[in-house]
């Protein structure tokens, strides 16, 4: 497999609970379905192990190239946003913190070192058919009701693997302070709240030493933010 088209995602009941996770990979002639579980985990540390197990999967094939499609921020925010910092730090944040889920994103790390990745966010549930499959495996994985997995040529599988709708949110660097806020997000001690105005927020952070907030003017900023929060 020289090139591939990878999608992932990943599922919990209960956050931590009952959890699965699928892949799709696709070359010009073959596709190939994994799908796993574990039985205590959370919604983050399924999202990786689909990509881990992606990755190991073309490694082993060895894959020269790769598009991962994704909808999971935490996932793509990662990978091309904050590994680099953190494996430079020691896998620790800015705040001097371990990194969460520290274990996968070390593999994850070093299975990017040996292919060449674009990694792409779509947008969850908005039927990208390839999308929709990866869900259902990863939730029949966790309810223990897996669904049988498809490996086979490319001609014989029944998803359209190209009907893909790339999510138009706009990913800000930085909050123009003029436009209207979506929510204002705190994080006090470990624990992040979201407010709808910022007089809420500013009541719980004034005065208290090491607060951070932030004002996000979209759902996918708020998400976003508190990612970065949470890491």
């Amino acid at each position: 497999m020289k090139d591939v088209t990878i999608f992932t995602d990943g599922a919990s009941r209960g956050n931590p609970g009952c959890g699965g996770w699928g892949v799709i990979i696709s070359d010009s002639k073959t596709v190939i379905e994994l799908g796993g579980r574990e039985d205590l985990t959370t919604n983050n540390r399924m999202e990786m192990q689909a990509v881990i197990s992606a990755l190991k999967y073309i490694t082993e094939q060895k894959t020269e190239s790769a598009t991962i499609y994704a909808d999971s921020a935490y996932v793509i925010n990662g990978a091309t946003k904050w590994v680099a910092g953190w494996k430079k730090n020691g896998w620790q944040t800015i705040t001097k913190k371990e990194v969460k889920n520290v274990d996968l994103w070390s593999d994850l790390a070093a299975f990017t070192d040996n292919v060449k990745i674009e990694w792409i966010r779509i947008s969850g549930h908005t039927g990208i058919p390839a999308n929709e499959r990866v869900d259902m495996i990863a939730t029949t994985f966790a309810d223990k009701k897996p669904t049988k997995l498809f490996n086979g040529s490319l001609e014989a599988y029944g998803i359209n693997l190209t009907d893909i709708k790339i999510s138009k949110e706009k990913k800000y660097k930085k909050t123009n302070s003029k436009q209207k806020a979506y929510s204002y997000i705190s994080l006090v001690g470990e624990k992040i709240e979201t407010h709808k105005t910022w007089t809420e927020c500013e009541k719980r952070v004034r005065g208290v030493s090491g607060a951070r907030f932030k004002k996000a003017i979209s759902k996918y900023e708020e998400k976003e933010i508190i990612d970065q929060f949470q890491n």
